[in-house]
């Protein structure tokens, strides 16, 4: 049975298509080829050329997946993958003609849209919302209006965990390795935060328990290791029930990394709640204890 997209995603591929087409037709002054945007499955989205626009090339799919992000000449097309998660693609640009020339217009169109597609985001992505409320860059008043406006569910309960390397074995998380994990990005969001950590905001039952967030955690920890050995902590917030809670958790999440491989240093998965920091204690003041002494 053919599973039907969720309002979130047809609002988000109706956007995208939009943003692509005002982009696509400002093409047509500068070249003779035709240029487009085709989904995942194949249909085209956008093209400088209306007509086409809802045309579906689904066989032009799998060479495209298997072309890993170059330029791919197929059936008189060049074709070329925008960057995505995982092994697959969401949008494809595609120009006519398969010379040299066509080549480098559809690469040049592909940097171009991209960059469109990346503005947008930024502005009205889901994950660029939910990282300004872990880092505490928007009001409170203001999460419910851009929750609304987003379609976020505010009172969805949700663990925040946070990776970190744990030495020099590896500079950075390999943020694709997380969201490969968690590819639902419509309830999870998969975040680069600072210059070495990765948050993971993870949609989680409201009677979900502490083994619950730990086991998610566990499989985030055993993905990363490397000839067996641990390369990764992974800290554990307190399960957040409101989106207003997630920068607290988030706090509580990279203390526990910092308290915890101080004084449980054979445990890669640090649960704040395991910790037993008393309530009432401000958890800043844990950034002022001299753990070294």
């Amino acid at each position: 049975m053919h599973k039907v997209p969720s309002r979130d995603l047809r609002e988000d591929h109706v956007m995208s298509g939009r943003i692509f087409q005002n982009s696509v037709l400002q093409f047509k002054e500068t070249t003779d080829r035709t240029i487009g945007v085709i989904d995942a499955e194949g249909t085209v989205i956008a093209c400088s050329e209306l007509t086409a626009i809802g045309k579906r090339w689904s066989k032009y799919v799998e060479p495209i997946v298997s072309a890993d992000g170059t330029c791919v000449a197929l059936e008189g097309k060049c074709f070329k993958a925008l960057p995505s998660w995982g092994n697959t693609f969401d949008y494809a640009v595609f120009a006519t003609g398969d010379d040299s020339m066509s080549r480098t217009v559809c690469s040049m169109a592909a940097v171009a849209l991209n960059a469109a597609k990346n503005y947008y985001e930024e502005k009205h992505d889901k994950g660029s919302f939910i990282k300004n409320i872990i880092s505490d860059n928007i009001l409170i008043s203001d999460i419910y209006m851009r929750a609304k406006e987003l379609h976020v569910d505010a009172e969805v309960a949700r663990g925040v965990f946070v990776v970190r390397p744990v030495d020099d074995r590896l500079d950075t998380v390999p943020v694709d390795v997380v969201q490969g994990l968690f590819p639902d990005r419509q309830n999870d969001f998969v975040l680069s935060v600072g210059e070495h950590d990765v948050a993971l905001i993870h949609q989680m039952g409201e009677d979900a328990t502490a083994k619950d967030m730990e086991e998610v955690a566990l499989r985030i920890e055993e993905a990363l290791r490397a000839d067996g050995e641990s390369r990764v902590f992974v800290g554990i917030g307190t399960l957040a029930l409101h989106l207003r809670d997630l920068a607290k958790s988030y706090k509580e999440a990279q203390i526990a990394i910092e308290v915890g491989k101080v004084f449980d240093t054979e445990r890669y998965v640090i649960n704040y709640e395991n910790l037993g920091i008393p309530p009432k204690i401000p958890t800043a003041s844990f950034r002022d204890i001299p753990f070294g002494l």
